[in-house]
Protein backbone atom coordinates (compact mmCIF):
# COMPACT_ATOMS: atom_id res chain seq x y z
CA UNK A 1 0.00 0.00 0.00
CA UNK A 2 1.10 3.70 -0.91
CA UNK A 3 0.01 6.49 0.92
CA UNK A 4 0.73 10.17 0.74
CA UNK A 5 0.46 11.97 4.37
CA UNK A 6 0.43 15.85 4.84
CA UNK A 7 2.31 16.69 7.75
CA UNK A 8 1.32 19.88 9.12
CA UNK A 9 3.98 20.19 13.08
CA UNK A 10 2.80 23.27 13.75
CA UNK A 11 3.55 24.97 16.54
CA UNK A 12 5.19 24.69 20.35
CA UNK A 13 5.82 21.11 20.74
CA UNK A 14 4.00 20.03 17.55
CA UNK A 15 7.11 19.34 15.50
CA UNK A 16 8.46 17.15 18.02
CA UNK A 17 5.91 15.20 18.88
CA UNK A 18 4.87 14.97 15.28
CA UNK A 19 8.20 13.73 14.33
CA UNK A 20 7.92 10.60 16.85
CA UNK A 21 4.95 9.34 14.82
CA UNK A 22 6.71 9.41 11.79
CA UNK A 23 9.41 7.40 13.50
CA UNK A 24 6.60 5.12 14.05
CA UNK A 25 4.79 5.31 10.57
CA UNK A 26 7.88 4.45 9.63
CA UNK A 27 8.58 1.54 11.36
CA UNK A 28 5.07 0.07 10.51
CA UNK A 29 5.74 0.84 7.10
CA UNK A 30 8.77 -1.01 7.15
CA UNK A 31 7.17 -4.39 9.11
CA UNK A 32 4.22 -4.52 6.96
CA UNK A 33 5.42 -3.56 3.14
CA UNK A 34 3.86 -0.18 2.76
CA UNK A 35 4.78 2.90 1.59
CA UNK A 36 4.09 6.00 3.79
CA UNK A 37 5.19 8.86 1.87
CA UNK A 38 5.12 12.01 4.12
CA UNK A 39 5.55 16.03 3.23
CA UNK A 40 5.26 18.84 5.58
CA UNK A 41 3.32 22.04 5.42
CA UNK A 42 2.75 25.46 7.34
CA UNK A 43 0.17 26.12 9.34
CA UNK A 44 -0.81 27.61 12.83
CA UNK A 45 1.13 30.38 14.22
CA UNK A 46 4.39 29.53 11.67
CA UNK A 47 2.38 29.77 9.25
CA UNK A 48 1.00 33.14 9.84
CA UNK A 49 4.46 34.88 10.57
CA UNK A 50 5.73 33.49 7.08
CA UNK A 51 2.13 34.22 5.45
CA UNK A 52 0.22 35.98 7.53
CA UNK A 53 -2.54 33.26 7.21
CA UNK A 54 -3.01 30.26 9.63
CA UNK A 55 -3.81 28.05 6.99
CA UNK A 56 -2.27 29.23 3.54
CA UNK A 57 -4.19 27.65 0.69
CA UNK A 58 -1.34 25.68 -0.56
CA UNK A 59 -1.47 24.20 2.77
CA UNK A 60 -5.46 23.37 2.44
CA UNK A 61 -4.59 22.22 -1.49
CA UNK A 62 -1.56 19.75 -0.08
CA UNK A 63 -4.39 18.08 2.35
CA UNK A 64 -7.09 17.93 -0.38
CA UNK A 65 -4.34 15.72 -2.32
CA UNK A 66 -2.89 13.78 0.19
CA UNK A 67 -4.78 10.26 1.81
CA UNK A 68 -4.79 11.57 5.31
CA UNK A 69 -3.40 14.60 7.41
CA UNK A 70 -1.11 14.47 10.44
CA UNK A 71 -1.52 17.68 12.39
CA UNK A 72 0.81 18.69 15.86
CA UNK A 73 -0.48 21.08 17.56
CA UNK A 74 -1.26 25.00 16.94
CA UNK A 75 -1.47 28.52 18.73
CA UNK A 76 0.61 30.20 21.63
CA UNK A 77 0.61 33.22 23.40
CA UNK A 78 2.36 35.28 20.42
CA UNK A 79 -0.39 35.21 18.93
CA UNK A 80 -2.70 35.59 21.37
CA UNK A 81 -3.80 39.45 20.81
CA UNK A 82 -4.57 38.58 16.94
CA UNK A 83 -8.15 39.24 15.98
CA UNK A 84 -10.11 36.19 16.19
CA UNK A 85 -9.86 35.12 12.19
CA UNK A 86 -6.86 35.46 12.13
CA UNK A 87 -5.42 33.54 14.95
CA UNK A 88 -4.10 29.82 14.77
CA UNK A 89 -6.97 28.30 15.84
CA UNK A 90 -9.17 30.01 13.02
CA UNK A 91 -6.67 27.62 10.87
CA UNK A 92 -7.96 24.57 12.35
CA UNK A 93 -11.74 25.34 11.99
CA UNK A 94 -10.69 25.85 7.90
CA UNK A 95 -9.38 23.03 7.63
CA UNK A 96 -12.17 21.19 9.11
CA UNK A 97 -14.52 23.25 6.95
CA UNK A 98 -12.50 23.00 3.81
CA UNK A 99 -12.11 19.21 4.38
CA UNK A 100 -15.68 18.59 5.46
CA UNK A 101 -14.57 16.98 8.21
CA UNK A 102 -18.03 16.90 10.32
CA UNK A 103 -17.22 13.89 12.56
CA UNK A 104 -14.32 14.07 15.73
CA UNK A 105 -13.72 10.71 17.39
CA UNK A 106 -11.76 10.94 20.45
CA UNK A 107 -10.99 7.63 22.06
CA UNK A 108 -10.71 8.11 26.23
CA UNK A 109 -9.02 4.77 27.35
CA UNK A 110 -7.51 4.44 30.52
CA UNK A 111 -4.26 1.93 30.14
CA UNK A 112 -4.00 -0.65 32.73
CA UNK A 113 0.13 0.55 33.49
CA UNK A 114 -1.68 3.59 34.17
CA UNK A 115 -4.27 3.48 36.47
CA UNK A 116 -2.17 5.01 38.98
CA UNK A 117 -2.14 7.94 36.91
CA UNK A 118 -5.88 8.62 37.32
CA UNK A 119 -7.38 11.08 39.61
CA UNK A 120 -9.93 8.71 40.23
CA UNK A 121 -10.58 6.15 43.29
CA UNK A 122 -9.39 2.84 43.05
CA UNK A 123 -13.35 1.17 43.03
CA UNK A 124 -13.98 3.76 40.38
CA UNK A 125 -10.79 2.49 38.30
CA UNK A 126 -11.62 -1.06 38.62
CA UNK A 127 -14.99 -0.63 36.71
CA UNK A 128 -13.28 0.27 33.48
CA UNK A 129 -13.08 3.44 31.33
CA UNK A 130 -12.99 2.79 27.53
CA UNK A 131 -14.99 5.91 25.64
CA UNK A 132 -15.59 6.65 22.30
CA UNK A 133 -16.64 10.51 22.14
CA UNK A 134 -18.16 11.31 19.00
CA UNK A 135 -17.93 15.29 18.11
CA UNK A 136 -19.75 17.10 15.75
CA UNK A 137 -17.05 19.25 14.40
CA UNK A 138 -18.64 21.84 11.61
CA UNK A 139 -21.73 23.61 12.88
CA UNK A 140 -22.96 24.81 16.01
CA UNK A 141 -21.51 27.52 17.80
CA UNK A 142 -17.98 27.40 16.61
CA UNK A 143 -19.32 28.20 13.61
CA UNK A 144 -23.25 30.08 14.14
CA UNK A 145 -22.96 33.84 13.18
CA UNK A 146 -20.75 36.21 15.85
CA UNK A 147 -19.78 39.48 16.19
CA UNK A 148 -19.11 42.30 18.42
CA UNK A 149 -21.57 45.70 18.66
CA UNK A 150 -21.82 48.60 20.96
CA UNK A 151 -24.88 48.37 23.30
CA UNK A 152 -26.32 50.54 26.03
CA UNK A 153 -24.08 48.62 28.34
CA UNK A 154 -20.82 49.01 26.63
CA UNK A 155 -19.79 46.35 24.09
CA UNK A 156 -22.05 43.25 23.53
CA UNK A 157 -20.49 39.70 21.99
CA UNK A 158 -22.66 37.20 20.11
CA UNK A 159 -22.08 34.14 19.11
CA UNK A 160 -24.92 32.05 17.80
CA UNK A 161 -25.65 27.87 18.01
CA UNK A 162 -27.26 26.87 15.08
CA UNK A 163 -27.67 23.13 13.51
CA UNK A 164 -29.37 21.61 10.73
CA UNK A 165 -31.43 18.71 10.62
CA UNK A 166 -28.90 17.00 8.61
CA UNK A 167 -25.91 17.84 10.27
CA UNK A 168 -27.26 16.22 13.72
CA UNK A 169 -28.48 13.26 11.09
CA UNK A 170 -25.28 12.74 9.53
CA UNK A 171 -23.30 12.94 13.16
CA UNK A 172 -26.17 10.76 14.87
CA UNK A 173 -25.17 7.86 12.21
CA UNK A 174 -21.39 7.90 12.70
CA UNK A 175 -22.06 7.53 16.30
CA UNK A 176 -24.59 4.22 15.83
CA UNK A 177 -22.71 2.97 13.13
CA UNK A 178 -19.54 3.06 15.30
CA UNK A 179 -21.58 1.70 18.36
CA UNK A 180 -21.87 -1.17 16.65
CA UNK A 181 -18.30 -2.23 16.53
CA UNK A 182 -18.67 -1.90 20.43
CA UNK A 183 -21.04 -2.33 23.26
CA UNK A 184 -23.76 -1.43 21.04
CA UNK A 185 -24.81 1.88 23.22
CA UNK A 186 -25.29 5.66 22.50
CA UNK A 187 -25.80 8.27 25.29
CA UNK A 188 -26.32 11.23 23.62
CA UNK A 189 -26.02 14.82 25.33
CA UNK A 190 -27.39 18.18 24.82
CA UNK A 191 -29.47 20.30 26.94
CA UNK A 192 -32.56 20.00 26.05
CA UNK A 193 -34.60 21.52 28.74
CA UNK A 194 -33.57 24.92 27.73
CA UNK A 195 -32.09 25.52 24.28
CA UNK A 196 -34.05 25.52 21.08
CA UNK A 197 -31.04 23.65 18.88
CA UNK A 198 -30.36 21.04 21.81
CA UNK A 199 -34.45 20.25 21.28
CA UNK A 200 -33.69 19.50 17.42
CA UNK A 201 -30.57 17.62 18.34
CA UNK A 202 -32.61 15.06 20.35
CA UNK A 203 -35.69 14.73 18.12
CA UNK A 204 -33.22 14.04 14.64
CA UNK A 205 -30.77 11.75 17.07
CA UNK A 206 -34.08 9.67 18.36
CA UNK A 207 -35.31 9.36 14.58
CA UNK A 208 -32.12 8.51 13.43
CA UNK A 209 -31.83 5.22 15.86
CA UNK A 210 -34.63 4.51 14.46
CA UNK A 211 -32.46 2.76 12.48
CA UNK A 212 -30.41 1.32 14.54
CA UNK A 213 -32.75 -1.35 16.50
CA UNK A 214 -29.29 -3.19 17.88
CA UNK A 215 -28.22 -0.49 19.28
CA UNK A 216 -29.33 0.91 22.99
CA UNK A 217 -30.19 4.97 22.72
CA UNK A 218 -29.77 7.16 26.12
CA UNK A 219 -30.44 10.75 26.62
CA UNK A 220 -28.14 13.04 29.27
CA UNK A 221 -28.27 16.52 29.85
CA UNK A 222 -24.55 18.17 29.70
CA UNK A 223 -24.13 19.30 33.11
CA UNK A 224 -24.73 15.47 34.09
CA UNK A 225 -22.96 13.85 31.64
CA UNK A 226 -19.79 15.94 33.27
CA UNK A 227 -20.54 15.14 36.74
CA UNK A 228 -21.41 11.24 35.12
CA UNK A 229 -18.25 10.81 33.46
CA UNK A 230 -15.97 11.64 36.83
CA UNK A 231 -18.83 9.42 39.33
CA UNK A 232 -18.97 6.18 36.79
CA UNK A 233 -17.37 6.68 33.31
CA UNK A 234 -17.51 2.89 32.90
CA UNK A 235 -20.73 3.25 32.30
CA UNK A 236 -20.27 5.15 28.73
CA UNK A 237 -19.58 3.65 25.56
CA UNK A 238 -19.96 5.79 22.49
CA UNK A 239 -20.96 9.23 23.81
CA UNK A 240 -22.62 11.84 21.01
CA UNK A 241 -21.72 15.27 21.56
CA UNK A 242 -22.26 18.51 19.60
CA UNK A 243 -19.11 20.59 18.78
CA UNK A 244 -19.06 22.72 22.18
CA UNK A 245 -19.85 20.32 24.27
CA UNK A 246 -17.50 17.62 22.96
CA UNK A 247 -14.84 20.03 23.01
CA UNK A 248 -15.39 20.36 26.59
CA UNK A 249 -16.30 16.57 27.79
CA UNK A 250 -13.40 15.31 25.50
CA UNK A 251 -10.97 17.75 27.73
CA UNK A 252 -12.64 16.02 30.70
CA UNK A 253 -12.40 12.29 29.88
CA UNK A 254 -8.72 13.04 28.91
CA UNK A 255 -7.45 14.02 32.81
CA UNK A 256 -9.09 10.91 34.07
CA UNK A 257 -6.94 8.83 31.99
CA UNK A 258 -3.93 10.67 33.20
CA UNK A 259 -2.59 12.67 31.02
CA UNK A 260 -4.21 14.88 28.15
CA UNK A 261 -0.91 13.88 26.38
CA UNK A 262 -2.46 10.26 26.14
CA UNK A 263 -5.23 11.28 23.83
CA UNK A 264 -5.33 10.78 20.08
CA UNK A 265 -8.23 11.88 17.96
CA UNK A 266 -9.55 11.68 14.12
CA UNK A 267 -11.42 14.16 12.27
CA UNK A 268 -13.45 12.27 9.26
CA UNK A 269 -16.37 13.17 6.55
CA UNK A 270 -17.18 11.24 4.00
CA UNK A 271 -14.59 10.64 2.06
CA UNK A 272 -11.65 7.63 3.02
CA UNK A 273 -9.37 10.79 3.80
CA UNK A 274 -8.90 12.28 7.35
CA UNK A 275 -7.22 14.97 9.81
CA UNK A 276 -5.43 13.26 12.92
CA UNK A 277 -4.10 14.64 16.02
CA UNK A 278 -3.26 14.87 19.87
CA UNK A 279 -6.39 16.51 21.49
CA UNK A 280 -3.54 18.24 23.78
CA UNK A 281 -2.31 21.99 23.29
CA UNK A 282 0.77 23.39 21.56
CA UNK A 283 2.99 23.77 25.49
CA UNK A 284 4.75 26.87 24.47
CA UNK A 285 6.38 26.53 27.40
CA UNK A 286 7.81 23.22 26.95
CA UNK A 287 8.90 23.13 23.26
CA UNK A 288 12.05 22.14 22.33
CA UNK A 289 13.23 20.74 25.48
CA UNK A 290 12.74 17.16 25.27
CA UNK A 291 9.62 16.70 27.41
CA UNK A 292 6.66 16.25 25.68
CA UNK A 293 4.70 13.35 25.79
CA UNK A 294 3.98 11.88 22.33
CA UNK A 295 1.92 9.17 22.78
CA UNK A 296 -1.09 10.80 22.04
CA UNK A 297 0.41 11.72 18.35
CA UNK A 298 1.13 8.42 18.25
CA UNK A 299 -2.00 6.58 18.89
CA UNK A 300 -3.39 9.15 16.05
CA UNK A 301 -1.51 6.80 13.62
CA UNK A 302 -2.93 4.47 14.85
CA UNK A 303 -6.23 6.06 14.13
CA UNK A 304 -5.02 7.28 10.51
CA UNK A 305 -4.36 3.71 9.55
CA UNK A 306 -7.43 2.17 10.85
CA UNK A 307 -10.12 4.54 10.01
CA UNK A 308 -8.39 6.11 6.53
CA UNK A 309 -6.05 3.24 5.15
CA UNK A 310 -8.42 0.24 6.51
CA UNK A 311 -5.59 -1.40 8.10
CA UNK A 312 -6.56 -2.63 11.22
CA UNK A 313 -3.43 -5.34 12.33
CA UNK A 314 -1.34 -2.63 11.95
CA UNK A 315 -3.52 0.16 14.23
CA UNK A 316 -3.22 -2.46 16.74
CA UNK A 317 0.26 -3.18 16.21
CA UNK A 318 0.80 0.66 17.36
CA UNK A 319 -1.76 -0.06 20.24
CA UNK A 320 -0.17 -2.80 21.77
CA UNK A 321 3.36 -0.91 21.37
CA UNK A 322 2.34 1.85 23.19
CA UNK A 323 0.71 -0.25 26.06
CA UNK A 324 3.97 -2.22 26.09
CA UNK A 325 6.23 0.65 26.50
CA UNK A 326 3.97 1.75 29.44
CA UNK A 327 3.82 -1.84 31.05
CA UNK A 328 7.74 -1.72 31.02
CA UNK A 329 7.31 1.60 33.44
CA UNK A 330 8.87 3.99 31.32
CA UNK A 331 7.03 7.02 31.67
CA UNK A 332 7.77 10.77 30.00
CA UNK A 333 7.27 13.96 33.05
CA UNK A 334 3.63 14.47 32.22
CA UNK A 335 2.79 10.73 33.52
CA UNK A 336 5.81 10.43 36.05
CA UNK A 337 5.12 8.23 38.99
CA UNK A 338 7.63 6.62 41.74
CA UNK A 339 9.18 3.45 40.99
CA UNK A 340 8.85 4.60 36.58
CA UNK A 341 11.56 5.36 34.34
CA UNK A 342 11.17 8.86 33.01
CA UNK A 343 12.45 9.20 29.72
CA UNK A 344 11.95 12.27 27.29
CA UNK A 345 10.15 12.64 23.60
CA UNK A 346 12.65 11.76 21.54
CA UNK A 347 13.49 8.08 23.69
CA UNK A 348 9.64 7.79 24.20
CA UNK A 349 9.53 7.76 20.58
CA UNK A 350 12.28 5.34 19.86
CA UNK A 351 11.29 2.90 22.22
CA UNK A 352 7.57 2.90 20.83
CA UNK A 353 8.54 2.41 17.73
CA UNK A 354 11.78 -0.59 18.94
CA UNK A 355 7.96 -2.43 20.18
CA UNK A 356 6.51 -2.03 16.97
CA UNK A 357 9.34 -3.64 15.44
CA UNK A 358 8.55 -6.57 18.43
CA UNK A 359 5.42 -6.93 17.05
Amino acid sequence: MIKQITLLPGDGIGPEIVAQAVLVLEKVASMFGHEFNTSSRSAGGYAIDETGDPMPDATVEACRQSDAVLLGAVGGPRWDLLEGHKRPEAGLLRIRKELGLFANLRPAVLHEALKDASPLRPDIIARGMDILIVRELTGGIYFGRRGMKSGLSGREAFDTETYSEEEIRRIARVAFNLARGRRRKVISVDKANILDSSRLWRAVVIETAAEYADVTLEHMFVDNAAMQIIRDPSQFDVLLTSNMFGDILSDEASVLTGSIGLLPSASLGKSMSGLYEPIHGSAPDIAGRDLANPIATILSTAMMMRHSFKLEEEARTVEKAVSRVLADKFRTADIMSPGMVRVGTREMGRLIAESVAKG
